[in-house]
């Protein structure tokens, strides 16, 4: 029997185990993937208090090594499922099953893809969810980043100092994304803002050789390009304990502001939780509240 099973090493759930360990409680974190979450991708985090610049690489690996040092136990394997008994929860992965007092669901979200014919072909072949893994690979070449958010923009930003030229499709006027990286991308003479637009086709032998994009008046153009960046949003990874949590129309958990589900027991925190705000410092602050409110829950 565990204390506390986290699902999800990023810094939702990482944060989580921290503050879990830090009561005296048991740990188990289990990640599907590797620890870190989306933030391992990111070059330059620039807004997360005390720390002015630093890789989401060095980030994550920082955090999980604190959780680690404190003794929470980290297993690389993914959550299917999670059984009420009620006073214990079962999680299921492929290899094992976890006995425990309470679960933290801190799965996150995963890449929103385009929905375009020969897109999952042509990832690895052109088409990239991240350009920080993938963008050497196109440097000195004529790349696309699609989307309006932080993600995007970054995006953007990263592959203008790599590529010969960038493109940056939005099917809006205007970005969610900060206005600060908006004036940088302004600045670089190699991109091109394609705005009231959208990528429609992608045109490839072996490799993607050029996009289609359609504006709001219907016109199409082709754009050569070796390379796609799609940045168009995450979908949250909650499907498998929808019996257990409520979902909103987009999948997101639904959650009061003390992470507690439906179900006693079971918290969410981080990325894949309900909420206005999805930033590093708000899935370290949803692991923290998530974890101390399992703590008042074992406890009582």
């Amino acid at each position: 029997m565990t204390d506390i099973v986290v699902i999800g090493a990023g810094p939702a759930g990482l944060t989580a185990a921290i503050y879990a360990r830090r009561a005296s409680k048991s740990v188990i974190v289990l990640e599907a993937l590797s620890y870190g979450g989306q933030i391992i991708n990111t070059p330059d985090i620039e807004n997360y208090p005390s720390a002015a610049h630093i890789s989401g690489f060095d980030f994550a690996t920082k955090i999980y090594e604190q959780a680690k040092s404190l003794g929470a136990e980290i297993k690389f394997e993914k959550a299917v499922e999670i059984r009420d008994g009620g006073d214990v929860k079962t999680v299921v992965t492929a290899k094992n099953e976890y006995d425990a007092k309470a679960v933290i669901i801190a799965t996150g979200s995963a890449n929103r893809k385009l929905g375009l014919p020969d897109e999952d072909k042509l990832t690895g072949r052109g088409v990239s969810y991240c350009a920080t893994c993938d963008g050497a690979f196109f440097r000195n070449k004529k790349v696309a980043v699609a989307g309006g958010g932080n993600t995007a923009l970054e995006d953007a930003l990263y592959m203008a100092d790599i590529a010969e030229k960038v493109y940056l499709i939005h099917r809006r006027d205007a970005f969610r994304g900060e206005d600060t990286t908006v004036e940088r991308l302004k600045s670089r003479d190699n991109v091109s803002f394609v705005l009231n637009s959208r990528v429609t086709k992608l045109n490839a032998g072996r490799r993607l050789e050029s996009i289609e994009v359609t504006d709001k008046d219907g016109k199409v153009s082709t754009l050569e390009v070796s390379g796609l960046f799609v940045a168009v949003g995450r979908v949250p990874e909650n499907q498998n304990f929808s019996s257990l949590i409520d979902l909103d129309e987009a999948g997101y958990a639904a959650s009061s502001e003390n992470c507690r589900t439906r179900t006693p027991g079971v918290f969410v925190a981080g990325d894949n939780r309900a909420k206005e705000v999805r930033q590093l410092v708000t899935a370290a602050a949803d692991g923290a509240v998530a974890a101390t409110e399992a703590v008042k829950y074992i406890n009582s």
